[in-house]
């Protein structure tokens, strides 16, 4: 599955067993928010993200309206992890709104404010997927991508 976020120019490829992997992730946790990371890879140009796999918190908080993960017991994970796939890396977010739109609320972007201030991580333009779940299958699904305090929506390539 390919998307294209125009302001930016940059291709997202996605297999579509990765999102309905991260969709079940979801309808298991319903009625409440659920989410992790995205790893992934950008071409040697910049121009082509594939998001591969997805990392999930082992220390979460998961409401109806709110989805808080914390780093807590991740380390560990992350390092077995780049020494598996040295080539991929952290690139993003993402979560579930059971019953709800595939909109961002401002809690989201703030958490992108937030990754991209963060000292400890490396990345300027974080990945948000909002999959928009019921309690057995997915709603829809919206890719984007974070630069300069916005979030610009990624749309399916022709």
């Amino acid at each position: 599955m390919k998307y294209t976020n125009t302001y930016k120019k940059v291709e997202l490829i996605i297999s579509e067993d990765l999102l309905k992997r991260l969709s079940s992730y979801g309808i298991e946790q319903f009625s409440n928010e659920f989410g992790g990371f995205l790893m992934g890879y950008y071409s040697n140009n910049f121009k082509t993200l594939t998001i591969t796999d997805t990392v999930l918190p082992k220390v979460y908080q998961g409401t109806p309206y709110l989805f808080q993960r914390s780093i807590k017991g991740i380390g560990g994970t992350f390092e077995v992890y780049y020494k598996k796939q040295p080539n991929q890396y952290y690139i993003g977010e993402w979560h579930t709104h059971p019953n709800g739109s595939t909109a961002y609320s401002h809690t989201d972007k703030q958490a992108m404010v937030n990754i991209t201030q963060c000292a400890t991580v490396n990345i300027t333009n974080p990945i948000l997927l909002i999959i928009s779940i019921n309690a057995s299958e997915i709603n829809g699904f919206q890719f984007y991508l974070y630069d300069n305090n916005e979030l610009f929506p990624f749309v399916e390539s022709t």
